[in-house]
């Protein structure tokens, strides 16, 4: 799950991490009045969307009147703001975040993930803060100074003063970059973030240490442990069909292709893209139904897959485990019945009742395409919807 920035500065002010004074806005009005509340002569207008390189978009600008306020406000609330993180048509901007102007001296970068490898947390550091820090990591690698904390410990004053040293901070500036740098990794410890990142971190030209942009991504796990957080969610940021698919607990992320696919499992569901993809397809969505699919979470699973109006043909992929395959078979049944199914359907099941489970779609007197292997499965659901 996903916050904006705003929400995310909260979260630091929560833990001890200077940010500038702001105020969001929904409305041109509430821009205008957040900036006489704060106070001149200067102000940015941020725009607050679900996504990195908004500056470079355009949805980041300074403000040196009340009136340009207004001008600004008017201009970015409503935009389909485009960037490297959203999808072409961009995302409609509902919020902003007016915020006092700040005194950059220097703009730096720290960001904490967890690293899998390591079975550590990896927080992250450079010198070359801003709006091309993905450049920076890709270009020159040595400029992203990286320390791997044991969460037994937690990130040490040795591994912070390294951290900060190695980016530039002055020594007159050490103990509150410090402060800093261990206050977001309590934030992101805390919250059960899978990212905390600051870009910029800014020092000032009186040598604080400033937040001037905040990222939270939540691991979906975890948020029952955190109510406060899952209040925070904008569902207006979210794909309509990954929100209408959580409702019945399907994992499911819409993709650009013509190729529908209902998995149970991750790993399966994943290794079943690749195989359509080997054979020339295009996936048109990850799901996973689970393994404890009903025949309600099939048929929904079929009625939010066609909705994308690119899906020409749909491939079921079902290893029966925990799943019997003849309660996948049921459920097909009834959702290609229950949504007047008219795209070709290819249907590959092992595992479980698998003989009850094939029986009963050859009983059905539904157009299905019977496959036995993976390999074979995708070349059936390839060729049906090129032949559309």
């Amino acid at each position: 799950m996903k916050i904006h920035e705003y929400q995310g500065k909260e979260i630091l002010k929560q833990f001890g991490v200077p940010v500038p004074r702001g105020i969001p806005c929904f409305s041109v009005d509430e821009a205008v009045a957040a900036a006489n509340t704060l106070g001149g002569p200067v102000w940015v207008v941020k725009a607050q969307i679900h996504a990195g390189g908004r500056g470079k978009g355009g949805g980041v600008k300074l403000a040196r009147s009340v009136d340009e306020v207004r001008s600004l406000a008017t201009s970015i609330l409503g935009m389909q703001l485009v960037t490297h993180q959203t999808s072409p048509e961009g995302q409609k901007v509902r919020r902003l975040l007016v915020e006092e102007g700040a005194d950059i001296r220097k703009e730096l970068y720290v960001g904490i993930v967890t690293d899998r490898g390591t079975q550590r947390v990896c927080v992250m550091a450079s010198s070359e803060g801003g709006m091309d820090i993905e450049e920076v990591a890709a270009h020159t690698p040595e400029k992203l100074l990286k320390v791997f904390v044991d969460p037994a410990t937690g990130l040490t004053d040795g591994d912070a003063d390294s951290l900060a040293r190695g980016i530039g901070i002055p020594d007159a500036s050490l103990p509150k970059a410090r402060a800093v740098l261990q206050a977001l990794y309590k934030a992101y410890w805390d919250t059960d973030a899978s990212l905390a990142e600051i870009n910029p971190l800014i020092l000032t030209g009186t040598g604080d240490i400033i937040a001037l942009d905040a990222k939270f991504n939540f691991d979906p796990n975890a948020l029952f442990r955190h109510p406060e957080l899952v209040a925070l969610r904008d569902l207006d940021e979210e794909d309509p069909a990954e929100i209408e698919a959580s409702k019945f607990d399907l994992a499911y992320i819409q993709l650009d292709g013509n190729i529908g696919c209902l998995v149970n499992g991750a790993g399966l569901a994943m290794a079943t893209m690749d195989t359509i993809k080997l054979f020339g397809g295009e996936p048109a969505n990850f799901l996973d139904v689970g393994g404890g699919a009903t025949t309600e979470k099939v048929t929904e699973a079929f009625k939010i897959m066609l909705r994308n109006p690119n899906v020409a043909a749909i491939l079921v992929n079902i290893f029966g485990g925990i799943m019997r395959c003849d309660v996948i078979a049921e459920g097909v049944i009834s959702a290609s019945r229950a949504v007047g199914l008219t795209v070709p359907l290819v249907v590959r099941m092992k595992g479980t009742n698998e003989d009850i489970g094939k029986k009963m779609l050859a009983d059905s007197g539904l157009p299905i395409i019977a496959a036995d292997t993976m390999a074979d499965a995708a070349q059936k659901v390839v060729s049906a919807a090129a032949a559309r």
